[in-house]
């Protein structure tokens, strides 16, 4: 018990606070509806207030409960997920990962490979499947409990993962038609973007594609931007002269095309992947997975 509150309260608290439905958190906990009722009643005259405001036709949180809501929720997750790793810590590691990443040579990185031959070779009741997520499906993909992992690309857009070990980390190149004059200087900087047209993912979230592509250049100049939403539409674009593309260097290595030329651009953070997971569903699978993934870029970068 906690300041006189249980577990199981808690728990009831949080899908009544999410569901903002006595019926359906009832279904959520395992409970009849008037024994999720009897429970809120209960918590509210120990801690002294309402926490939600009931009418006829809906529910909502009071201020109250708002605060106890997200004061509770990452406490609640974190003691779920330690609980989860040690009752498959207790099992061992087995059964299979699937680990989703947008565009797998990309995200995963060069060392994908050998991050999960390692892993099998030292947990062989484990396998990892890799898929290829679409981008904005990846956290619906996660969330459902379909995945067990995801590689993303950072800035974190999603405040219920947890971020492992970094996959890549990456230099900044510009697609760009063969025949443009920065193609022939070889070379751009990221004041060059605003004289040109760049192209952005409009699938990708705001905060994640500003942070890949700024708003503007060093100077303070906006950068135009020609939207497509899916990936092979960006390489006919810059071919054509349309747009360019601000990347990183591993996609100039995995995509050429024809009238396309890759050259280096400064002025741009670099670009990095990450092993994520979702905090309440961490398990030893997962927390395996990172570790082998820490000791095989580790041992990488010292032979680099």
């Amino acid at each position: 018990m906690i300041e006189g509150i249980e577990l199981r309260e808690i728990r009831t608290f949080l899908a009544v606070a999410d569901e903002l439905h006595f019926g359906r958190a009832a279904e959520r906990v395992g409970l009849t509806s008037s024994r999720v009722s009897q429970t809120i009643r209960s918590m509210e005259s120990r801690i002294g207030g309402a926490l939600f405001d009931r009418t006829s036709r809906r529910v909502t949180l009071t201020p109250l409960g708002r605060q106890l809501r997200d004061h509770l929720q990452p406490a609640h997750d974190a003691l779920a997920a330690a609980l989860t790793a040690a009752r498959e810590m207790a099992r061992g590691v087995a059964g299979t990962i699937h680990l989703g990443m947008f565009d797998p040579p990309i995200y995963g990185g060069p060392h994908l490979t050998h991050i999960i031959r390692t892993f099998e070779t030292h947990y062989p009741n484990c396998t990892v499947v890799v898929r290829d997520i679409p981008f904005e499906a990846q956290l619906d993909w996660l969330r459902s409990g379909a995945g067990d992992a995801l590689v993303i690309r950072l800035p974190n857009i999603a405040s219920d993962l947890t971020v492992g070990p970094i996959m890549t980390d990456e230099k900044r190149v510009l697609a760009i038609t063969a025949d443009h004059p920065l193609a022939g200087r070889g070379q751009a900087d990221a004041e060059d973007l605003g004289d040109l047209t760049m192209i952005d993912i409009a699938t990708v979230p705001r905060k994640l594609m500003n942070a890949f592509l700024p708003l503007h250049t060093p100077s303070g100049r906006p950068i135009p931007r020609h939207a497509v939403h899916r990936l092979n539409e960006v390489l006919p674009l810059v071919a054509l002269g349309t747009a360019a593309h601000a990347t990183v260097r591993s996609f100039a290595e995995n995509y050429r095309y024809p009238g396309v030329a890759y050259i280096p651009i400064t002025g741009l953070p670099r670009s990095c992947t990450a092993l994520a997971w979702l905090t309440r569903r961490t398990t030893a699978r997962v927390i395996a997975l990172a570790q082998t993934a820490e000791t095989v870029l580790a041992a990488m970068r010292t032979r680099d």
